[in-house]
């Protein structure tokens, strides 16, 4: 079906998210989303992103070209947005973000829909929400949400996803990767800690395991006595975190900063020595690239997904296969200081190699295959093999 063009004969490109990056708990795939409305916006689409309603945040509002609107919580969203496509007016393109649950889109409008993952939520369901609810949800990620978005383009941000998603049966054909860009730096004051630092930047989420990181500062600290660890980001699982850090006796060597500016993050990223990521699993790792742009190597787990990627192994930082593993991985680099050095300049080179707009050329130019019509900006130049 040809596309309805509005004025200027612009494409409308409507991306249906939960959250925006104001929300409370919006993050890295926030971001991911917005710098892709934005990109889009600035090469002459209409953008529309639909998301959640959260306190003091207005329901309609323009940013950067960019239509935001926001209606119901992280559940009923699913329910205005669908509403919204069948009143219409009617986008030429739906960008539909599976963040485990998809909006269906597919079912109530005509138009070509794109279904964005960023990566599977095996694990995490009955991490989040218990068994029966955890059952169900996974239920619906891997087998009613392939379905029906049977004859849709997929875009991920990794192989690993794209391998994923080939294994609930999505042909890796009609999946697209398009690596998550990197947002240049702030200069910054702050200069490498004299004294062991481990610093984890993350939303507050069981799933996310940062529980690992303070038993690294438990199990460490006998050999490292100054040795500490700074946790940035918000969450519901702020509670418990100060609480299992009370227990393994090392609340005195643990800061949870809350939610920091991005100048402040980036001061924190760079006294750093190592920067932890022990999600269960990530997409990416934005923040991963946030600390290889100030050499800072990265330990994760080598099943995490994405993190596999934006983490190169022995170069950029460690993959541990157990939480026995990150603290042998942690005590590794606290250790030797010719390896972090070396791995700090492999990762600034690494963390330079990652640009949005390459991200926003891939979306430009499958718009326009999609629609039939020309890319608006630049040709995307593809930068890493998908």
């Amino acid at each position: 079906m040809p596309p309805a063009m509005g004025t200027g004969n612009a494409p409308h490109v409507m991306l249906l998210n939960w959250r925006d990056t104001r929300h409370p708990q919006g993050g890295g795939s926030e971001r991911y989303v917005e710098h892709v409305a934005f990109g889009l916006a600035e090469r002459g689409y209409r953008v529309t992103v639909c998301c959640s309603a959260y306190e003091g945040a207005a329901a309609d509002e323009t940013v950067r070209g960019v239509r935001f609107r926001r209606r119901g919580n992280d559940l009923t969203v699913y329910w205005y947005t669908l509403l919204r496509l069948l009143a219409g007016p009617r986008p030429d393109l739906v960008v539909d973000v599976q963040n485990g649950l998809p909006f269906f889109s597919r079912l109530v409008t005509r138009c070509p829909v794109v279904v964005l993952v960023h990566h599977l939520h095996r694990e995490q369901w009955c991490i989040v929400f218990g068994r029966l609810v955890g059952r169900v949800g996974w239920w619906i990620e891997s087998w009613l949400a392939p379905r029906v978005y049977r004859r849709c383009q997929y875009v991920t941000v990794s192989r690993a996803t794209r391998a994923g998603l080939a294994g609930l049966g999505v042909d890796p054909a009609r999946t697209l990767v398009a690596h998550n860009g990197l947002d240049t730096p702030p200069p910054v004051a702050a200069r490498r800690s004299p004294t062991p630092l481990l610093v984890a930047v993350s939303r507050l989420a069981p799933h996310k395991q940062l529980e690992h990181a303070i038993d690294a500062v438990a199990e460490l600290r006998p050999r490292w006595p100054d040795l500490r660890l700074e946790i940035v980001g918000q969450g519901p699982w702020l509670t418990p975190l100060l609480a299992h850090a009370r227990e393994r006796g090392v609340a005195d060597a643990v800061t949870l900063h809350g939610w920091l500016s991005e100048q402040a993050k980036h001061e924190v990223l760079a006294r750093a020595w190592v920067h932890l990521c022990p999600s269960v699993k990530e997409g990416w790792g934005i923040v991963v690239m946030e600390a290889a742009a100030h050499g800072v190597p990265t330990v994760a787990y080598a099943s995490a997904g994405g993190v596999a990627e934006s983490v190169r192994h022995r170069e950029t930082g460690l993959l541990a296969d157990s939480p026995a593993d990150l603290v042998a991985a942690v005590r590794e680099l606290v250790a030797d200081e010719g390896l972090r050095t070396a791995m700090g300049a492999a990762c600034v080179a690494h963390a330079t190699d990652h640009d949005w707009e390459s991200t926003v050329g891939a979306f430009d130019a499958l718009a326009a295959r999609l629609l039939g019509t020309a890319p608006r900006g630049r040709p995307a130049v593809p930068r890493h093999p998908a």
